[in-house]
């Protein structure tokens, strides 16, 4: 079982990315995005006050720059032809002179240079200057989109990951439902639930399994109850009461790789009101998985969606759009969402997960994974989706 991309299929997207790069008439490049830098190279890193840098130069030779304390993790890892480093930020000087440096040996002062950011950023206590105040270009071209992009349509190794992250999610999204029980809060809950499915991962995917991101894990997220109606709500620890209607979230990561379940369920029993809107749910998430298909544009699936919720009068239920793209990110674009006029395409992955909210009784959502094939969709994640089966506690 391949666990992680291979050094050929990083090359192959860095020599895409120098393709398009060309087509643009961008004669070098500076990447400070740390997902794009570990999609180009393979190098997974934890992202801090310190600048780290993916640099294509005017020859089309490719460059990491890293503080000190990375270099030899860099080396190790990353698929590049040369590692840079400055000692410390903020050193005696900054890193910022030391990239200027680099770039000056490898000839960027006047070229067209691409950019996918204005300079360094992070919440971490960086401060530092802006990369055309380093050095004079003939002029910066925003590559941000263009990198993002590459990322839109999964290999099949990459769908292969993303499925492994379904299957574990599945386990433990199972034993989430297993110790959901009266009087029990979420925290004991998913404590239990998320360390036992990750032992299981860890044991049957052996030395070879890198999550870079979390492994097997499930979780309430505050979706309790009532509060559940907040649909990115915070973990309140909330106790599980008789009536309640929960929204689940489990998923794994493989080699940063991720897939999305979320599951409305019910604690012991489930009142008309509840079932009603749990219906609603089932249809639109219905009408998107029949809509989805290559060739059309993302906003189709919202605007099916949308048509729904007019015919059945709730629109004053809904809080976001139907789903987003996912891969190395939980969320990625392109967006199922009505302004987003982006072709699908197969190999595209996303979540399908259109929601009711109903204040002072709760959360409506199912989400599942998918990717677009040749002619419609696949369904990734597999837990059950009928009201029976979502009875729990």
């Amino acid at each position: 079982m391949q666990l992680d991309i291979n050094k050929l299929e990083i090359r192959n997207r860095q020599n895409n990315y120098l393709k398009k790069l060309t087509e643009k008439k961008v004669d070098a490049s500076i990447l400070f995005n740390t997902t794009n830098i570990f999609y180009l190279t393979g190098f997974h890193f934890r992202p801090s006050e310190r600048p780290i840098a993916f640099i294509t130069d005017t020859k089309q030779k490719t460059h990491l720059f890293v503080p000190r304390l990375e270099k030899e993790h860099a080396e190790e890892y990353a698929v590049i032809d040369n590692v840079h480093y400055y000692q410390e930020y903020p050193g005696l000087i900054h890193p910022m002179e030391h990239l200027k440096e680099v770039l000056q040996a490898n000839n960027f002062e006047n070229k067209i240079v691409g950019l996918d950011a204005s300079g360094y950023n992070s919440s971490k206590g960086y401060r530092g200057p802006n990369i055309a105040n380093l050095l004079n270009f003939d002029r910066e071209v925003y590559i941000k989109d263009m990198v993002e992009s590459m990322r839109y349509v999964k290999s099949q190794d990459e769908i292969e990951l993303i499925k492994e992250s379904a299957r574990w999610g599945n386990l433990a999204h199972t034993l989430l439902v297993k110790y959901t029980r009266l009087g029990k809060r979420e925290i004991e809950i998913e404590g239990l639930a998320t360390y036992e499915a990750t032992r299981a991962m860890f044991e049957t995917l052996g030395n070879e399994y890198r999550p870079y991101g979390s492994p097997a894990h499930a979780f309430y997220r505050g979706q309790i109850g009532p509060h559940s109606a907040f649909p990115h709500s915070q973990n309140q620890n909330a106790e599980i009461k008789h009536g309640y209607n929960v929204v689940s979230q489990a998923a794994a990561d493989v080699w940063g790789y991720k897939s999305e379940l979320e599951r409305t369920m019910f604690i012991l029993e489930v009142n008309k009101l509840q079932e009603s809107f749990f219906q609603h749910m089932i249809n639109v998430q219905d009408i998107a998985f029949n809509t989805i298909k290559p060739g059309i544009p993302a906003s189709r699936i919202e605007e099916e969606v949308q048509r729904y919720y007019q015919e059945n009068n709730l629109n004053k239920y809904i809080r976001h759009h139907t789903g987003h793209n996912m891969g190395l990110l939980n969320h990625e674009a392109p967006f199922f969402d009505l302004g987003d006029h982006t072709i699908l395409k197969p190999g595209m992955v996303f979540s399908v997960e259109p929601g009711l909210y109903v204040e002072g009784l709760g959360a409506f959502r199912h989400s599942d994974t998918i990717v677009i094939t040749e002619n419609g969709m696949e369904k990734i994640t597999y837990y059950p989706r009928d009201l029976n089966s979502l009875i729990i506690g």
